[in-house]
């Protein structure tokens, strides 16, 4: 196991005295970067228990330690915010500047700190008394009376039900957390993280029925695990090793991903009048009738495409729930910037039901999921679910959260962590130690496994791009097949014939 880092600023040296195992890296010279090279195969070579940096700044040195994913480093830079490493992305982890290993789903040790100075920043929930919220953030049954019409469902739910959960957020974090190393590591040319948005995926995913079809943005790694998807499937698509994803006839209907934001509000649209004209709805056969979910993030609700979606959709009754993932912030603008009041109003405004959940109770968003699921089925229309959450990470691995966002900020939403409350609760509930124990090292193995198979992934093909356009032969893609050949081949002819025209 690798080690935790003590770390220094130029000025300011905050670590024990040097022992036998630590590993000290020189500060940089004056022609740049210390060996990183070398110094990573003293580390890999030692196994440290700790890391001195005696300055600088140690990117690069991450990049050179094998696995990444087995340690957690801080570092204090010289002329920027301080920021921790902990294989996977970049945090403020306040003013610490050591920082320990970290369970999947245990808080983070600088959030004790980081939850006083959240209260000091007067940072408080976005709730109000009509938000759905059955599981507290410490992890106890304390529902709010919001909460009342969807209780009977947490009564009937199975507690294995529970242990499904915890086990698809668990999982889905790891992969979270091996997929932005691959990126960081240069293997992935972009990744979205969706740390902390677990709660809400896994939840309304557990609700959906084997029948009904779930149409993702691009960050809904946790539901389409919980539907089956093998997850390297994601990853090549962000590797550039496929052009489209996956076949959904072999994920539960999970569909591909887009990049195109509230594009896919559109696409759940127009499939779920489809479900409606094919008679798949309102018969009372629990087997055959269907339902649509889309999710979409808290900038989507901006875009026009969004707003026509929830237009049609209650002109044409769909069986459908739009599942908005507010996590704060559309990139680097804040949700307070799109909309002065809270956005599942919006959805009255189209005549259908609106209902705002906490968004890491997993209790929650499965039990408003599935009875608005149900009543799509049942032919009683659209609604529209607001799961109040928070982006942990960075939009994407291109971009920088401490730039425009406190950490304070970040250190409150960390303390409402999905996992952990989760686990408490099953842990009061009597779950031995040894499930979460194993699960760890399941959660491990099936990381490692997703990175073994992701450097195996072959290239991709050119022709590949023309080959499922269409369901069947159409002549337009295959003129267009032809004329990209031929385009290919005239540089190979260029370079038999010397260049001459």
């Amino acid at each position: 196991m690798f080690p935790a880092a003590v770390c220094a600023t130029p000025n300011s040296i905050t670590f024990p005295e040097t022992s036998p195992d630590t590993v000290t890296i020189p500060a940089p010279t004056a022609h740049g970067d210390a060996n990183s090279s070398t110094d990573a195969e003293r580390v890999n070579a030692t196994r440290p228990t700790r890391i001195h940096f005696t300055a600088g700044k140690p990117h690069q040195l991450f990049d050179e330690l094998q696995p990444k994913s087995e340690f957690v480093v801080a570092a204090h830079q010289d002329c920027a915010s301080p920021r921790a490493y902990t294989g996977e992305t970049e945090r403020n982890p306040g003013d610490d500047h050591t920082v320990t290993e970290q369970s999947l789903s245990g808080v983070h040790p600088a959030d004790a700190t980081g939850a006083a100075a959240a209260a000091a920043a007067n940072i408080s929930e976005p709730f109000d008394d009509a938000t759905v919220r059955i599981l507290s953030p410490e992890g106890t049954i304390n529902a709010t009376a919001a909460s009342e019409p969807y209780l009977d469902r947490i009564r009937q739910a199975p507690d294995e039900l529970w242990q499904t959960a915890f086990r698809n957020m668990t999982l889905a974090r790891a992969f979270d957390r091996e997929g932005t190393n691959l990126q960081r590591q240069g293997q992935l040319a972009l990744y979205v993280p969706a740390e902390g948005q677990e709660g809400a995926q896994v939840g309304s995913a557990l609700a959906a029925r084997p029948q009904d079809t779930l149409f993702p943005s691009y960050r809904e790694h946790a539901v389409g695990l919980t539907r089956g998807l093998d997850l390297v499937n994601v990853l090549a698509l962000l590797r550039g090793c496929t052009n489209a994803g996956w076949d959904p006839a072999t994920t539960q209907g999970f569909r591909n991903y887009v990049l195109v934001i509230a594009s896919q509000t559109l696409h759940a649209t127009g499939y779920a009048m489809g479900q409606r004209f094919d008679g798949n709805v309102g018969t009372g056969d629990l087997e055959r009738d269907e339902a649509t979910i889309v999710y979409f993030g808290d900038g989507a609700t901006s875009q026009g495409d969004c707003n026509e979606a929830l237009v049609f959709a209650k002109s044409f009754a769909t069986p459908q729930v739009f599942f908005l993932q507010n996590n704060q912030w559309a990139i680097s603008v804040p949700v307070r910037m799109q909309s002065p009041v809270p956005l599942y109003r919006r959805a009255h405004g189209f005549g259908m039901p609106g209902v705002q959940i906490d968004g890491n109770d997993v209790m929650a968003s499965f039990a408003v999921t599935g009875h608005y699921l149900d009543e799509a089925r049942a032919g009683n229309g659209p609604a529209f679910i607001e799961a109040l959450t928070y982006r942990i990470g960075p939009h994407t691995t291109s971009d920088d959260p401490t730039k425009y966002r406190q950490r304070e900020e970040e250190a409150f939403w960390r303390a409402r962590c999905p996992i952990a409350r989760l686990e408490a609760y099953l842990r009061a509930q009597g779950e031995d130690a040894a499930f979460f124990d194993d699960l760890q090292v399941e959660a491990a193995d099936f990381a490692a496994d997703l990175r073994r198979r992701t450097l195996a992934l072959p290239e991709p093909q050119p022709l590949d791009m023309f080959a499922h356009a269409y369901a069947t032969p159409n002549a337009t893609i295959d003129q267009q097949r032809a004329e990209f050949v031929e385009f290919e081949n005239s540089f190979q002819n260029d370079t038999t014939s010397g260049g001459q025209a």
